[in-house]
């Protein structure tokens, strides 16, 4: 194997369950002579686990000059959001090994991680490329990433006032959403928060938004599915003066003289599958699909 592979490493607090998991994945590189790196967050319960491995960089951020091949995301979905946050524009392909519990995104189990490992490194995958969400503001309310996989939200602050978000899509008006709060969904973001306010599921590569309130208070009040090559502007009103907008788990208070609007990002996240991998065997496994007593 090439003594040139460079490869990122990110995850999460981990307990002793996942601790032989992820050191089958640090001891595969080692012998296959990979170079690597560790995000900032993980190093320390990283170096923690495992003192007997020091030869590692540590990366806050990742720049074109770093020549990373692959970011590894050790955890679950949101471990996994957090890696496409690292990569941004660089586009660095991203391989999701589900040491958590759900995973519609980090689909290669535990008891893959030796043979997906191995493909990676003998290039034996995809590239499936996934729409990201961009967030433009009045002012940087998220700084150098305004992006998201999954989806933007806007919600109250206040445990008892509703929101009132009047939506325009391409500077026509749409409605004024009275809810607890609005998200705008990518179709991978669909089986997520959007999913859980009663949005539909869309297949990843569909080329839409789904627009879906949080609690909305009128119940004629629907998700609608737009083109994502729009551009979707909001004004929001309500007796507190102060927001919650979140990008995937980035989150900011803003008020309302803060103009907002998102559109389809200029690039995307790739994540790396397998020829085993299919995204409605996912869909079975995690939603359950077909299970019932009587079968």
């Amino acid at each position: 194997m090439p003594s040139s592979v460079t490869i990122a490493l990110h995850g999460k607090v981990f307990n002793d369950e996942v601790k032989p998991h992820i050191k089958r994945v640090v001891d595969f590189f080692n012998q296959a002579n990979v170079e690597l790196t560790v995000s900032q967050l993980f190093a320390r319960k990283f170096t923690e686990a495992f003192p007997e491995y020091s030869d590692f960089a540590i990366f806050k951020k990742l720049k074109v000059e770093d020549k990373i091949d692959y970011l590894i995301s050790l955890g679950g979905d949101g471990t996994l959001l957090e890696a496409v946050n690292y990569v941004g524009a660089l586009e660095i392909p991203i391989l999701g090994i589900n040491t958590g519990r759900l995973g519609f995104l980090a689909t290669t189990s535990k008891d893959k991680i030796d043979k997906a490992l191995s493909d990676l490194l003998n290039k034996n995958y995809k590239i499936d490329s996934r729409a990201l969400i961009y967030l433009e503001t009045s002012s940087k309310v998220f700084g150098e990433k305004p992006f998201a996989l999954n989806e933007f939200a806007i919600l109250k602050t206040d445990s008892s006032s509703m929101i009132t978000v009047h939506t325009y899509v391409d500077g026509e008006y749409l409605n004024s959403y009275w809810a607890d709060g609005l998200i705008v969904a990518t179709p991978t973001g669909s089986t997520g928060y959007s999913l859980s306010c009663g949005g539909p599921i869309i297949l990843p590569h569909s080329n839409n938004f789904v627009i879906t309130p949080v609690s909305a208070h009128n119940l004629n009040v629907r998700p609608l599915i737009v083109s994502d090559q729009s551009v979707i502007s909001f004004k929001i009103e309500g007796r507190s003066n102060k927001f919650l907008v979140s990008l995937d788990s980035k989150s900011h208070s803003v008020d309302s003289t803060v103009k907002m609007s998102v559109r389809k990002g200029d690039f995307k996240a790739k994540l790396i599958t397998f020829d085993q991998s299919n995204y409605f065997d996912t869909l079975r496994q995690k939603l359950n699909w077909g299970l019932d007593l009587r079968n």
